[in-house]
C-alpha cells in the first residue's frame, strides 16, 4: 500500500463548510474598512530577510526562533513574512506612497511563524489588518479603536472580548526605564523563570509580557513604565483614555503591555478573548503606533504611522461559538436536474441562461446518472432552496417544473414565468439582488 502524504504540522486545510463563516466575516470586515475610507493593498508573501531583521528587532522571539528563512537559487536570504506591517512600510517607501493623498490601507492574507501550533493559531495563519501613515494625532488612534469596536459589534462578539491599552513612550523614555527594570530583575533573578532569565540580558522589556504566573506576580512590584514617560507621551495617553470614556468604549490599562515587536512607540493596544480555552494565548487583535519604522527601513524621514492586525483563526473560533452567527450547512440556491437525452446540451444551455440572469446565486447542475426521483433526493443533500426539473412531455415538448425546499408543491411554468417566479422568490429572500 502506498503511504499517504499528510499536511505539514501547523499547516491547516480550510474546508468549504468552515469557509462559509470565514467569507461572511471577511465580507463584514471589508465593508467596515471601506466605510472608513481604507483601500486594499496586496503584499508579497516572500520578502528579503533583512526587512524583518531591521524592523522587528534581532532579539525578538520572531527573529530568533519563528521565521521561515532560506536561501533561494540566487543565494539571496529570503523569508516567508511573519507579519505584514514591515512589508507594508517597505511598499510605502519603494512605491513613493507618501506622495499619495490616500495613506490608509488594509490587507488580508497568510503569515508564517515556526511556533508550537495552538488553539486558534497555526504555523500558517491569516491576518486582517490595516496601516495608516502621515497622521500624528490621538484622533486616529481613537478612530482605529472605534472602527474595531464596530467590527466586534457587527460580528456579535463585543461581549466576548475586552480592550487593553498602554503607552510605552519614546525610545529615550524606554531606555531610562530599562535601566531600572534590569536592576529590579537582577535583584530578583532567582525568582525568574528560565525564559525570562535569557531575556534579561537580551530584551528585558519582553519579560513584561511573560505568561509565567510566578514571574507575573513578581512584576507587580517592578518599576512602572508609565512613570518614565515624558510629558508629551503622558498627555497623549491621557487624552486618548478620556476620548474612549466619552465614546463609552470600556478598556483596561495594562502597564505590562509592550507588544512583541521592537518598532512600536507610545500607544499600544490589544483586544483579548474572555474564553478560557485560549489560556494565555488570548489576543485576537493587536496594534499601536510606530513612528520610527519608515526611517529605520530607509525612508527619507520619520513618518507618523500606526496600525493593527486581527488574528483570523482566533476570531473565527470565537464567532463559531456564537449561535446567531453560525452557519451549519453549505447551501445551494438553485439545483437544476433533467431527464433529457445525454446527447442533448439543452439543459446546459438552460443553466447558463439562468446564470446570466441570476449571477449572484449559487447554481448547481446535476450531471449524475439516475431517475428524477433520485436527483430530487440529491438536491436535498445540497440544501437547495429551489429545484428546477427539465423533462419531456408525451408530445416531446420540454416541461419546466419548480420545487421549493421543504415543500411538496411543484409548479409547472414556461421559461419566462420561471424567471419571474425566481426573481420574486429571491428578492424576498435576499432583498433586491439584480
Amino acid at each position: 500500500m502506498i503511504k499517504k502524504i499528510i499536511s505539514i504540522r501547523g499547516m491547516h486545510d480550510y474546508l468549504p463548510y468552515e469557509l462559509k463563516i470565514w467569507q461572511k466575516t471577511e465580507k463584514i470586515l471589508k465593508k467596515i474598512f471601506k466605510n472608513y475610507g481604507y483601500y486594499e493593498i496586496r503584499l508579497p508573501i516572500l520578502e528579503r530577510t533583512e526587512l524583518f531583521n531591521r524592523s522587528i528587532g534581532n532579539v525578538t522571539d520572531i527573529i530568533e526562533k519563528e521565521m521561515y528563512t532560506f536561501y533561494d537559487k540566487s543565494k539571496k536570504n529570503i523569508t516567508l513574512r511573519p507579519e505584514a506591517t514591515a512589508s507594508c512600510s517597505r511598499a510605502y517607501i519603494e512605491n513613493n506612497l507618501e506622495k499619495n493623498i490616500q495613506q490608509r490601507f488594509w490587507y488580508y492574507g497568510p503569515m508564517f511563524r515556526y511556533e508550537r501550533p495552538q488553539k486558534g493559531r497555526y504555523r500558517q495563519f491569516y491576518q486582517f489588518g490595516c496601516e495608516v501613515y502621515g497622521l500624528n494625532t490621538k484622533e486616529i488612534e481613537l478612530e482605529l479603536i472605534i472602527l474595531l469596536n464596530r467590527c466586534w459589534k457587527s460580528l456579535k462578539i463585543d461581549k466576548k472580548i475586552f480592550l487593553e491599552i498602554n503607552s510605552i513612550g519614546t525610545i529615550q523614555s524606554r531606555e531610562k526605564y530599562k535601566i531600572d527594570l534590569v536592576k529590579f530583575l537582577i535583584s530578583n533573578k532567582k525568582k525568574l523563570d528560565k525564559e525570562s532569565k535569557i531575556k534579561l540580558y537580551k530584551n528585558p522589556l519582553r519579560i513584561l509580557d511573560t505568561k509565567n504566573k510566578l514571574t507575573q506576580k513578581l512584576l507587580i512590584n517592578s518599576p512602572n513604565l508609565l512613570d518614565y514617560l515624558d510629558n508629551n507621551s503622558k498627555n497623549y495617553f491621557k487624552k486618548l483614555c478620556k476620548s474612549l470614556n466619552k465614546f463609552k468604549i470600556p478598556y483596561k490599562i495594562n502597564n505590562n503591555l509592550v507588544r512583541g515587536l521592537d518598532y512600536y512607540n507610545d500607544i499600544v493596544f490589544e483586544w483579548k478573548s474572555n474564553n478560557k480555552k485560549f489560556s494565555s494565548q488570548n489576543t485576537i487583535c493587536a496594534g499601536g503606533r510606530y513612528d520610527n519604522l519608515i526611517k529605520t527601513l530607509g525612508g527619507n524621514s520619520s513618518v507618523p504611522a500606526l496600525g493593527f492586525a486581527i488574528g483570523m483563526e482566533r476570531l473565527i473560533y470565537i464567532i463559531n461559538n456564537e449561535k446567531s452567527f453560525f452557519i451549519k450547512n453549505l447551501e445551494t440556491d438553485i439545483y437544476i436536474i433533467s431527464n433529457l437525452n445525454k446527447k442533448s446540451i439543452y439543459h446546459i444551455k438552460f443553466a447558463e441562461n439562468i446564470r446570466n440572469i441570476f449571477n449572484n446565486l449559487r447554481i448547481v447542475q446535476d450531471f449524475n446518472v439516475g431517475s428524477i426521483k433520485k436527483k430530487i433526493t440529491r438536491s436535498k443533500k445540497f440544501n437547495s432552496k429551489v429545484t428546477i426539473i427539465i423533462s419531456y412531455s408525451q408530445k416531446n415538448k420540454k416541461i419546466f417544473q419548480i420545487k421549493y425546499f421543504n415543500s411538496s408543491i411543484i409548479k409547472v411554468l414556461d421559461f419566462d414565468k420561471i424567471v419571474k417566479e425566481l426573481q420574486n422568490y429571491f428578492n424576498k429572500l435576499y432583498g433586491k439582488f439584480i
